[in-house]
């Protein structure tokens, strides 16, 4: 891949490309957007370039050549000076073997994996990059570790943060760094992408609306699709069920749409080996609850903006019959409701007791309490 190849983000990218050609790039970045629109892809092909031993320049674009040795081994995973520094870490970390996989991007990853190795000079290239995934979740530990580096960086150094919660991160890691914001990914081009991966008519149709304009969720979903996952079904399940049910249906309908959860949560696992399972679990719990919202979403949108196209636009008569029961204020209500269930999910609360609160605020029109 290179950097041509990156769609739907071209201010990003023309900021970078003037910056290359001015010589005059910023020694820390921070990719800012939502999850899933290409701001690691953007990392990895701008750290290319820097790392890259005969830059190509056409037209004022300027690409990694592709061939140099530089390539190659940016290719294969194994550059010296490209260093990849996620929470996963831990376990690699001098006190980290054998603990459990953490929520935060905790203070040792950041120290064993960039602060100290920050000092040595690029042992193949001339520069040395570090790009850190879910920035978001650096504490403010983890925070305060960094900021030595981003006050005082080398000259031959450069650090990209990617962030999909730009809030989390405290000011002064902010005023340190230059800000790139990433936008979301054209429907049309995500849909164009799952067909690609052999997804073909209502799923794909489907999962780019859901995915609202995260090529990444929608690709992930697509896989999930095509190893056996059911995932489809298990939506058009879930919202039948929302259409119909009553209270009295509530704790069982919560307790099939966790044990759908740790299906999918099973299958997400073998597909990304490299992922923990706690995170897995995490994602596979947050996609239930992302497929309730856009429901809501659907119902909310038939009264305020019936033109607008529905993201369950193959279960019509099912949304139609949900916004029998939630006028669009309560479904804006009941949204507000799941984006704090979301937050539980991130905070690693019992899922049994989030499912149950979930869908026992959802069974009637009124608000029930915790």
């Amino acid at each position: 891949m290179s950097i041509k190849e990156i769609f739907c983000q071209d201010k990003a990218v023309d900021i970078l490309q003037r910056a290359y050609i001015c010589g005059k790039w910023s020694h820390a970045y921070i990719f800012a957007g939502p999850e899933g629109v290409g701001k690691f892809k953007t990392a990895r092909e701008w750290a290319k370039l820097l790392l890259c031993q005969s830059p190509v320049t056409e037209n004022d674009f300027s690409d990694s050549c592709g061939s140099c040795r530089s390539c190659q081994l940016f290719e294969a995973g194994s550059h010296p000076d490209f260093n990849h520094i996620y929470k996963e870490l831990l376990e690699f970390t001098e006190n980290g073997k054998h603990k459990a996989p953490p929520v935060d991007l905790p203070i040792d990853v950041i120290r064993e994996f960039l602060v100290e190795k920050v000092s040595n000079r690029p042992t193949f290239s001339q520069r040395k990059v570090f790009v850190i995934s879910e920035a978001e979740r650096l504490n403010n530990s983890s925070q305060n570790c960094l900021l030595k580096v981003l006050e005082e960086p080398p000259e031959y150094c450069s650090i990209i943060l990617l962030c999909s919660r730009l809030e989390k991160l405290l000011a002064t890691t902010k005023s340190r760094s230059q800000i790139l914001r990433f936008g979301i990914v054209d429907k049309e081009r995500i849909i164009e992408k799952l067909q690609q991966t052999g997804l073909e008519g209502k799923q794909s149709q489907y999962f780019a609306r859901l995915a609202q304009g995260s090529l990444g969720s929608a690709c992930q979903w697509a896989q999930l699709e095509l190893a056996q996952a059911n995932l489809y079904e298990t939506k058009k399940e879930l919202i039948s069920f929302l259409a119909n049910y009553k209270i009295a249906n509530a704790l069982s309908v919560a307790e099939k749409s966790l044990n759908k959860s740790k299906k999918i949560a099973a299958v997400w696992t073998e597909l990304e080996k490299a992922i923990s399972k706690k995170d897995v679990n995490r994602r596979a719990m947050k996609t239930i609850v992302q497929i309730i919202i856009s429901a809501l979403y659907d119902v909310m949108n038939l009264t305020v903006m019936p033109t607008k196209e529905a993201i369950n636009f193959d279960q019509k008569e099912k949304i139609q019959k949900l916004a029998g029961r939630f006028d669009a204020e309560l479904a804006s209500e009941k949204i507000s409701d799941c984006y704090k269930v979301l937050h539980w999910i991130e905070s690693s609360v019992n899922e049994k007791l989030i499912f149950e609160h979930l869908l026992l605020n959802l069974a009637e029109s009124d608000r029930i309490g915790v």
